[in-house]
């Protein structure tokens, strides 16, 4: 099976299946409602176009792969070079699964099955303008999840070292929790809330600075008009606005259809 790609003749249409790993990538091509070749091959962009152009030259590549923590860089790439590139989400495409084995090969070769049927629903791939952008918003997200996890922190220390924290509530200010560093706690205590106290107002600086970058993003031409009908809606901040363009972006008639 691994020679008959040398019978793929000019003009051909070849589908083809790729099921990445952090390292690797399976390939799985079909033509003619044939399974003509599998491979396994570095994750190497340059190595994967080489692949392609060598071995079916002048037939009509498509390539198919499932989003997931790589992104749309490949199809960036894949576009860029002329080759049609469909981008699925993870565990949608619809052929019958006959086994509950899972290995990378048998869904790469699934998902060149379902391109090759048109059997499947694409994502809806962001720029890669607006995928750098939206990153801050992401980013800030992971840093207010750092907050409260090391807020918390203090808390379980105090709790399970049975020290009373003045306070009357569990979500207290930052300057409420600059104030705990006046407690009378033990040498070692005091030097493990120092130690969380300086994480905090580390991550406070980049709350603040993320923040001025994303309301700098509302003045963006491209964001602006879909920005302003988002926050026009009662309780819509600007920040969550923002966000929302972010992640849904300028276009909301696809929402409609």
């Amino acid at each position: 099976m691994h020679k008959m790609q040398d019978f793929i003749v000019k003009d051909n249409e070849i589908f083809i299946g790729l099921e990445d790993s952090k390292t690797t990538w399976k390939v799985a091509v079909r033509s003619e409602k044939m399974l003509v070749h599998q491979t396994i091959m570095p994750m190497d962009r340059q190595n994967l176009l080489k692949y392609l152009r060598n071995n079916y030259p002048g037939c009509r590549i498509s390539l198919i792969y499932e989003a997931g923590f790589h992104g749309f860089w490949l199809h960036d790439f894949l576009k860029k070079e002329g080759i049609t590139c469909i981008v699925v989400p993870p565990h949608t495409v619809t052929e019958e699964k006959t086994s509950r084995i899972k290995t990378d090969r048998r869904d790469a070769r699934r998902l060149a099955q379902n391109l090759e049927n048109g059997d499947y629903k694409s994502c809806f791939v962001p720029d890669a303008e607006r995928r750098e952008d939206r990153q801050i918003s992401r980013t800030l997200e992971d840093v207010q999840n750092n907050i409260v996890r090391t807020r918390n922190q203090i808390w379980k220390m105090f709790d399970f070292h049975g020290i009373e924290v003045p306070l009357g509530h569990r979500v207290p200010s930052k300057n409420d929790i600059r104030k705990l560093s006046e407690l009378s706690v033990p040498e070692m205590i005091a030097a493990s809330f120092k130690t969380y106290l300086g994480h905090l107002e580390y991550l406070w600086g980049q709350q603040l600075q993320l923040r001025a970058q994303l309301r700098a993003m509302t003045k963006k031409e491209r964001y602006k008009r879909t920005f302003e009908i988002i926050h026009s809606v009662p309780g819509f901040g600007w920040f969550t606005a923002i966000r929302l363009v972010l992640e849904w972006g300028e276009d909301l008639s696809r929402f409609c259809q």
